[in-house]
């Protein structure tokens, strides 16, 4: 998914995205907002990945850094994606 979103062939597989109207949509910087959600899904997808390899302390903290970075996702998504 991020590889088609990279492409910009996946704009409406963004959530929030595809339901905005078209004003809305005119005040989100797409590149950016494709950015984003491009290194946040490469992101979670090597954090997947690894988890079954890690231990099991291991895991948890793997998984409250995946979600100390969708956190840090939702923030920049709606911050640094909008335009100005």
């Amino acid at each position: 998914m991020g590889i088609i979103i990279a492409f910009g062939k996946g704009d409406n597989l963004i959530a929030g995205y595809n339901t905005a109207s078209k004003e809305e949509k005119e005040k989100v910087n797409i590149k950016r907002l494709r950015l984003a959600t491009v290194t946040m899904l490469l992101l979670s997808s090597i954090f997947v990945a690894f988890l079954p390899f890690a231990s099991q302390m291991l895991q948890y903290v793997m998984i409250a850094v995946l979600v100390f970075l969708a956190g840090i996702f939702i923030i920049i998504a709606n911050t640094w994606c909008k335009k100005k």
